[in-house]
């Protein structure tokens, strides 16, 4: 059986335009999976945080624990997730309460997030939305 130069240049076009086809599908799935941030970096400043006491829900409805990861914000929803930088280190985080009318920064950080991303007082962070 003979096949074609046409047929053979043919079928294998085809695996080469599969194969391209499945490597962008896994490509985005793991970006995915990686929690990718999206837009623009922004900078704001973010401090440390301790929640109420006792096991008082926040203003988004969490009971915050001492392995907590989020963080307060003024304005952006509640459940957004964003994507954190601070001094080297990241974190993908949700926004989880309401952030206090304390000048002077824009973020509070639950106690596990700011020991995770090494923050402590009232320090400059980079922020984005995350995927």
């Amino acid at each position: 059986m003979t096949v074609s130069r046409g047929a053979r240049a043919g079928a294998l076009a085809g695996v080469a335009l599969l194969t391209v086809a499945v490597a962008l599908v896994v490509a985005n799935r793991l970006q995915h999976a990686k929690g990718t941030s999206t837009g623009p970096w922004y900078s704001a400043f973010a401090a440390p945080y301790t929640p109420s006491t006792g096991p008082a829900k926040t203003a988004c409805g969490r009971v915050i624990g001492p392995k907590t990861i989020g963080v307060a914000h003024p304005v952006l929803p509640c459940g957004a997730k964003l994507y954190i930088q601070f001094d080297g280190k990241h974190a993908i985080a949700r926004v989880i309460d309401r952030g206090r009318a304390v000048p002077g920064h824009t973020f509070d950080l639950t106690p596990a997030l700011a020991r995770e991303l090494g923050l402590q007082g009232t320090q400059s962070i980079r922020w984005r939305f995350a995927r």
